[in-house]
């Protein structure tokens, strides 16, 4: 290839890659720069580019009548509660799934997936009446349980596919050792997939955080996430 064509072809590629990433950036940068003015600067015409930043926006808030304050801390409790909760029963679910022989298993790994395929808003009115029953209504439990429905499900599917990359003869030394089910899950199959566990609670909180239909439909004033604050 002749080394001027290879030079030119790279420019325009880069010139390709900054004008996508100008594309999407504009729009991050542009609300960054009207955080910081004033709310005559921001129904100005034309826009201003060059002004006199001010915190006002952020003192308000955070520290005003309208603080976010409360709304954090809400989303904190539901998703923090709902994460731990969620892998404390889906690590040993997939474990199970994944590593052992019982009946209903294939059933068991299809329900697993079928749930996903529940539209939420085809649920919003059986949840809401079980909970207006029960007292769950604008509830860290009631609504941490409800994210469980979408949440579990979602985490049992993919730490499956964690467990199943371990290969059985590590399993097998262990129990010839007489290690147990239960240690040789914990001192050998666990260290294996403790990336999975990472990445899987990530997925799962970032889902948590980000939900808004269960949240502006079930919470209240008591519990009111960001999302729904926003």
């Amino acid at each position: 290839m002749n080394p001027r064509n290879s030079v030119l072809r790279r420019g325009a590629l880069w010139l390709v890659a900054l004008a996508l990433l100008a594309v999407w950036a504009f729009p991050v940068l542009w609300g960054l720069l009207t955080s910081f003015k004033s709310e005559r600067d921001v129904l100005a015409y034309p826009p201003k580019v060059f002004f006199t930043p001010t915190l006002d926006n952020y003192r308000e808030v955070i520290f005003g009548g309208a603080s976010i304050l409360p709304n954090l801390w809400s989303s904190m409790v539901v998703s923090g509660w709902a994460t731990v909760l969620t892998m404390l029963f889906a690590v040993p679910a997939a474990y199970a799934i994944a590593r052992l022989r019982y009946p209903g298993k294939r059933a068991s790994g299809f329900y697993v997936l079928a749930t996903q395929m529940l539209p939420p808003v085809g649920l919003i009115i059986p949840f809401y009446l079980v909970l207006q029953k029960i007292g769950g209504l604008d509830s860290y439990s009631g609504l941490t349980a409800i994210y469980l429905t979408f949440s579990l499900p979602f985490a049992v599917w993919l730490m499956v596919s964690y467990f199943e990359d371990i290969p059985f003869e590590m399993e097998e030394a262990a129990l010839l050792d007489r290690a147990g089910r239960l240690r040789t899950l914990w001192y050998v199959i666990l260290p294996q997939v403790r990336g999975g566990i990472a990445v899987t609670t990530i997925f799962v909180f970032l889902n948590a955080w980000n939900e808004f239909l269960f949240a502006v439909v079930l919470g209240g004033n008591k519990v009111r996430p960001v999302t729904v604050a926003m």
